[in-house]
C-alpha cells in the first residue's frame, strides 16, 4: 500500500529542506521567490566586481596596452568609497523619505552611481587606447571617475541591500538569509566572468562598449526588479528628523563603546587582511612556481568558490542551530592555517594535488569567516538600526581586502629581487621565496585574528553556547 498524501508531502519537504541547504531560509512573510529576487542586487555587485578587478583589468592591460601600475591604482579607486558605508548604514536607518522608505532610496542611488560608472567606462577606454587622436589624460581621467562611481555605487547598494535584508528576515532565519546573500554573491561573480570572458572571446572595441553597456542595463532593470515592493513603507518615515535620534558622531560613539565592539573590528580587520592577501598572487603561484598552465590555474577560482558555496550552505545550518557566529568565524580562521600551509609546502613538494587541496580549504574557510563575521555584525546592538554595524563591517571588510592586495604585491616585489640575488641565502634563492613570504605573512595576521576573536567565541548575543569549547578559544587572553 502507497503512503497517504500527507507523509508523503511531508517527506519530500525533508529531502528538500535537507539537500538544499537554502530551502529553509524562507518563511511566511518572507517566501522564496522574493527572497530570491531581493538578492538581485548581490548578483549585480558580484557582476561590477567581475567586470572591474577581472575583466577590465586584462583588457586595459593587455589589450589597451595600458600602464600596469596605472590600472592598478585605478582597480583600487572604489576602496576610497569604503569608509563611507558605515555613515551609509546609518543613514539609511534614520532617513526621512516623503514615501516613507529607509532603505530603498539609497539602493537606488547606488545602482544610479553602478549605471553611471559603466556608462562612462568603455569611452573612457577606447580615449586610452590612443587610437582616436584624443588626449590620454581625458581619458585616464574618466576611467578613474568611472571605476570610483562603480565603486561607491557598490559600497552603497550592498549596504543598505544587506540592511534591508536584516529588515525583512525574521531573526530566527537570519543566518540562512546571510548565508544565502552571500552566496548569490558568489555567483554573480563566477557567472559574470564566466560570461565576460566568452563574449569577449573576439576581442574588439565595439564588443566592449557593448558588453559593458549591456552590463549597466542589466545591472539596472535586476535591481529595480530586487526592489519591486519589497520594503513596506512607513507613514512615520514622511515627517521630519526626530530629534530623539542621535546624530552620526553620537551613534557611533555609542556603537563603538560597547565592550565587544572594537574587538570585533580588529578580528575582523585583520581576517580579512590575512585571507584577502594571496588573492591577485594565487593564480601567478601556480603559473610561475608549480608551472601550471592557464586552463589548470584559471580553474583555481572554480575550485575557490566551491569550498566557499560549501561552506555557506554547512555555515547556515550550523548558525540556525545555535552556534556563535564569532565561534563559526573562528573555526573559518583556523581552517585557513593549514590551507596557507598546503600551498606553501605545494612548491618544494611540487606537488599541484597540494596547492589545489589548499585552494579549495581557502575558500571554505573565507565562507565560514564571512559568513560568521556578518551574522555577529547583524546581532551588535547599534541603537538607531542594524545599517550602522553592517556600514562598519562592510568598510572595515573593503579596506582591508584593498589594503592587503597592495601590501601582497609590494611584499612579494620586495622580497623576490632579494631572494633571486642570493641576499636571503642559497636556501631562499629561487621564485617561491617571495610569494612564501606573503603566505607566512597571512598566517602570523590569522593567529592575530585569533587571538582578537577568541573571547568573543565563549558569549552570544542570541543563544547560549555549549559549555565545552572543543577549540579552546575561549581561553585565549581578552
Amino acid at each position: 500500500m502507497s503512503a497517504p498524501a500527507p507523509a508523503r508531502g511531508r517527506f519530500w519537504t525533508r529531502i528538500g529542506l535537507r539537500f538544499l541547504p537554502f530551502a529553509d531560509a524562507a518563511t511566511t512573510g518572507l517566501p522564496m521567490p522574493r527572497l530570491l529576487r531581493l538578492s538581485l542586487f548581490q548578483i549585480t555587485v558580484g557582476m561590477a566586481i567581475a567586470l572591474t578587478i577581472g575583466t577590465l583589468n586584462r583588457v586595459m592591460i593587455v589589450e589597451l596596452d595600458v600602464s600596469t601600475a596605472l590600472v592598478s591604482i585605478m582597480v583600487a579607486l572604489p576602496l576610497l568609497a569604503a569608509p563611507f558605508r558605515t555613515l551609509v548604514g546609518f543613514k539609511s536607518d534614520t532617513h526621512r523619505s516623503v514615501l516613507g522608505w529607509r532603505r530603498v532610496p539609497y539602493i537606488w542611488f547606488g545602482t544610479l552611481l553602478q549605471f553611471g560608472g559603466m556608462a562612462i567606462m568603455p569611452f573612457a577606454l577606447l580615449v586610452l587606447s590612443g587610437d582616436n587622436g584624443a588626449p590620454v589624460l581625458a581619458g585616464q581621467i574618466a576611467a578613474a571617475l568611472a571605476f570610483l562611481l562603480i565603486g561607491a555605487g557598490m559600497q552603497m547598494t550592498q549596504t543598505a541591500g544587506l540592511a534591508l535584508a536584516t529588515d525583512l528576515a525574521p531573526e530566527a532565519v537570519r543566518p540562512r538569509v546571510v548565508a544565502l546573500m552571500y552566496a548569490m554573491l558568489l555567483v554573480g561573480v563566477v557567472v559574470s566572468g564566466f560570461g565576460f570572458g566568452v563574449l569577449l572571446t573576439d576581442f574588439s572595441p565595439m564588443r566592449l562598449i557593448q558588453v559593458i553597456q549591456g552590463a549597466a542595463a542589466v545591472t539596472m532593470v535586476a535591481n529595480v526588479v530586487a526592489l519591486w515592493k519589497q520594503e513596506p513603507r512607513d507613514p512615520a518615515r514622511t515627517k521630519g528628523r526626530d530629534p530623539s535620534v542621535p546624530d552620526f558622531w553620537t551613534s557611533w560613539h555609542l556603537f563603538n563603546a560597547q565592550p565587544d565592539t572594537r574587538r570585533f573590528l580588529v578580528a575582523l580587520g585583520l581576517g580579512t587582511v590575512a585571507f584577502a592577501m594571496q588573492d591577485t598572487l594565487l593564480e601567478p603561484y601556480g603559473g610561475e612556481i608549480l608551472h601550471l598552465g592557464v586552463a589548470q590555474t584559471t580553474l583555481l577560482t572554480a575550485l575557490m568558490a566551491g569550498g566557499a558555496l560549501l561552506s555557506f550552505a554547512l555555515s547556515a545550518r550550523t548558525l540556525m542551530r545555535g552556534c556563535n557566529p564569532c565561534r563559526l568565524a573562528a573555526h573559518g580562521l583556523l581552517l585557513g592555517l593549514p590551507a596557507f600551509l598546503a600551498v606553501l609546502f605545494a612548491a618544494p613538494l611540487e606537488s599541484a594535488l597540494l596547492f589545489r587541496a589548499g585552494a579549495t580549504l581557502i575558500g571554505f574557510s573565507v565562507g565560514l569567516f564571512s559568513v560568521g563575521t556578518l551574522t555577529a555584525a547583524m546581532a551588535l546592538d547599534c541603537h538607531a538600526g542594524n545599517g550602522l554595524a553592517l556600514g562598519a563591517w562592510g568598510a572595515v571588510q573593503a579596506t582591508g581586502a584593498g589594503l592587503a592586495i597592495g601590501s601582497a604585491g609590494i611584499i612579494r616585489d620586495l622580497v623576490s629581487p632579494l631572494a633571486l640575488h642570493g641576499r636571503l641565502g642559497d636556501a631562499l634563492a629561487g621564485p617561491a621565496t617571495g610569494y612564501g613570504a606573503v603566505y607566512q605573512t597571512e598566517i602570523l595576521l590569522l593567529l592575530a585574528s585569533l587571538v582578537a576573536i577568541g573571547p568573543l567565541a565563549r558569549h552570544s548575543s542570541r543563544n547560549r553556547l555549549s559549555r565545552t569549547d572543543e577549540l579552546g578559544l575561549i581561553h585565549l587572553p581578552s
